[in-house]
């Protein structure tokens, strides 16, 4: 799978934990900044990712900030993204089995990089289900987006 992942300097740690840890399983990871640890913006590497998703340049993205809000916040203005933070288990795998969700939002400094590590693989080994709720709801999400989205 190709992954996309973007930090500011709160999730650069977890950033790089995840680029390693990702390309271990195999993955393809594309590692879209911040480039080190000194203060930086969220919304400009969370707008990066959410844009590859967008464009499908990549399967899949990960943002991390420091509690993970900001970055969803700004993933989820960008059409055709479907961006969850995500504290337990449950809500990872929930996120793809119900949303179909394809970023996801972890926090770098609320959480133990052990979770957040648990927390992706979990997100990235669970497909949606395909339920005809679950597809009902998310084709209803990208109508919103027609709706309030307009070039």
């Amino acid at each position: 799978m190709k992954i996309a992942i973007g930090a500011d300097h709160a999730g650069f740690d977890l950033k790089q934990a995840l680029v390693k840890h990702l390309r271990e399983k195999g993955h393809q990871v594309e590692d879209m900044g911040a480039p080190n640890a000194e203060p930086s913006d969220y919304p400009i590497y969370g707008e990066k990712v959410a844009e590859a998703v967008a464009t499908r340049r990549a399967d899949r993205g990960i943002v991390v900030c420091g509690n993970g809000i900001g970055m969803s916040i700004v993933a989820n203005k960008v059409p055709g993204v479907r961006a969850a933070l995500v504290f337990t288990e449950k809500m990872a795998e929930q996120t793809r089995t119900h949303n179909d969700s394809n970023v996801l939002s972890l926090a770098g400094r609320d959480l133990p990089l052990d979770t957040n590590l648990k927390l992706a693989d979990i997100w990235l080994n669970t497909p949606f289900s395909n339920v005809d709720r679950h597809v009902r709801r998310v084709g209803e999400i990208a109508d919103l987006e027609k709706v309030h989205f307009k070039p």
